[in-house]
């Protein structure tokens, strides 16, 4: 894990970008000759008191964020409990559903670029689309974008995280143009009814003062803050993608609301919230977490360590065939456990796969693990780094040496040192595991899913995380019913309207067992350094 940009590393950035830019712009990919989407020019200033509708679309990037995650998150844990064996079916009834749904609408029926490039223009010198700057038609535009809205609103949430190629960026920046354009218009609206009003004595009488499509711009610039909990990367997507430099006070406004409302429902975009929901084992340096317990108490005792002396290549051999264990504790002795090393699972099957290439080792060869001395000749070696020069030429082949291929200066910590400190460590410098040790002596090895197995521990038992009460679980069975009723009502009439030659596929599913937020509890036992076993049901903490 890398600590530090070094310089060299920003000119290959800057040439690859280069390349790309040139490489681009020969392409000529929107067939405009421009190298953004979709060209925007804002040739008017804005009015302060427009401040206030900025602010307006800021809250509602914010508020639009955490709805989609809290609703999106239902969504997939609901097809993660009943529709995984349904997929291909799911994302055929969705892809027709929604050409059904959007056809009516004249915002849903086009593609989303080419809306957003609609609704991000201005009226005056720019073709008009079925007469959303008329001002005769601008009750049904408002009603049509809103209506695009909630309609596009709904689509996102069903169908993010289902088993076809899709992103969250476009959509949700097409719902917020569509929301910004709505108050454009509105704004638009107010000022010609109160042309005199104080409000608007910024306004030039012979110059438009309201541009519905900048309330556009800005909106989309909310959802994506919103949705994503970005900020700065939103400026710089939003001034890429359109090239729009005049607004960009305006859209730091919108998006510094927009980050504020969305810090008050919670910290972590949907990206975030979906490798928890997802159990990767990420620890994320945006949270801040006081649990007040020394890491002793999370980490693992009971831990395979291997003698620097006493062991056989066939005992060696026959604890690599077992997947749990991705590394191993090096101590002096069973009885001291006095820390020598530690070495991973791939440097050593490297080692002896080396030695075995070399020369015939027998299965009774005595392994050693000791350090190399301060006056060898030959300069030790990390885990991840053997030489290629490294022989085995001098050793008997009754013993094999493999002080070499371990690392003698592992992470280690003090068994009362604070298991926020320890996560900070495993953040900053990116270790598999931390050795816990005593006056030299090892204790234990704590991970990274010991920790969030910890953490996902407390946070449950203070209702930190959302519950999934009894009352929602029952209408996801009603639902979860209803959806198979229908579906069984299909099948049967496409059955029968086929003359049986066509039968729909079906097949119960009872979901997966446990429950369906969190890991169920095994009392004592822990899991070693990277352990893949029983208890993780082949992925990363993902009952949960």
């Amino acid at each position: 894990m890398s600590s530090y940009f070094p310089l060299k590393t920003m000119w290959r950035s800057y040439f690859c970008a280069l390349v790309a830019t040139a490489v681009l712009a020969a392409m000529n990919p929107f067939r405009t000759g421009q190298l953004v989407m979709f060209q925007v020019h804002y040739d008017r200033e804005w009015h302060f008191f427009e401040v206030i509708f900025y602010i307006v679309l800021g809250i509602f990037g914010g508020l639009y964020g955490a709805f989609m995650i809290k609703w999106n998150l239902r969504a997939q844990a609901f097809r993660k409990k009943y529709l995984t064996k349904y997929a291909i079916l799911e994302a055929t009834l969705l892809a027709t559903g929604t050409a059904l749904i959007c056809y009516p609408n004249m915002f849903l029926r086009i593609d989303m670029t080419e809306s957003m490039e609609i609704l991000f223009l201005e009226c005056e010198g720019a073709e008009d689309y079925n007469g959303l700057c008329d001002k005769e038609n601008r009750w049904r535009m408002v009603f049509s974008l809103t209506l695009a809205t909630i309609i596009r609103m709904f689509l996102v949430i069903i169908s993010y995280g289902c088993k076809v190629p899709a992103g969250i960026f476009v959509p949700s920046m097409a719902i917020g143009a569509s929301f910004g354009r709505t108050i454009g218009i509105l704004v638009q609206a107010i000022h010609e009814a109160y042309p005199a009003s104080v409000f608007f004595a910024a306004c030039q009488p012979d110059v438009p003062c309201i541009t519905p499509g900048t309330y556009a711009f800005l909106g989309a610039a909310a959802a994506l803050s919103g949705i994503m909990h970005i900020t700065v990367s939103v400026v710089v997507i939003m001034f890429e993608l359109t090239g729009a430099t005049t607004y960009i006070l305006p859209t730091m406004i919108v998006v510094g609301v927009t980050k504020a409302v969305s810090e008050f429902f919670g910290k972590g975009g949907i990206a975030d919230r979906m490798i928890w929901f997802n159990g990767f084992p990420f620890l994320d340096n945006k949270e801040e977490h006081t649990f007040g317990v020394p890491v002793s108490q999370v980490m693992t005792g009971d831990v395979v360590i291997l003698p620097t002396t006493g062991y056989t290549m066939r005992h060696l051999e026959k604890l690599l065939l077992e997947d749990r264990y991705q590394g191993f504790p090096i101590v002096e002795d069973r009885v001291s456990k006095i820390l020598v090393g530690y070495i991973g699972r791939t440097e050593l099957r490297y080692a002896i796969d080396r030695v075995k290439r070399d020369r015939t080792i027998s299965p009774s060869a005595k392994c050693y693990f000791s350090p190399p001395s301060n006056n060898s000749t030959l300069d030790p070696m990390t885990p991840t780094t053997p030489a290629a020069s490294t022989t085995f030429e001098g050793m008997a082949s009754s013993s094999v040496d493999f002080s070499r291929f371990i690392d003698s200066t592992p992470v280690t910590v003090h068994p009362r040192l604070p298991l926020e400190t320890v996560m900070e460590l495993f953040q900053k410098i990116g270790p598999r595991v931390i050795l816990i040790e005593y006056h030299g002596k090892l204790e234990g090895l704590v991970t990274v899913k010991d920790v969030l197995k910890y953490q996902f521990k407390v946070e449950a038992n203070e209702g930190f995380r959302e519950e999934r009460g009894p009352v929602l679980s029952n209408n996801e069975e009603r639902l979860w019913g209803v959806m198979r009723s229908v579906g069984t009502w299909v099948g049967n009439k496409v059955h029968s309207a086929s003359g049986g030659r066509i039968r729909l596929a079906s097949g119960e599913t009872g979901g997966r067992r446990g429950s369906p937020r969190f890991p169920q509890d095994h009392g004592n036992e822990h899991v070693v350094e990277g352990a893949e076993d029983e208890f993780d049901d082949g992925v990363e903490l993902e009952d949960r």
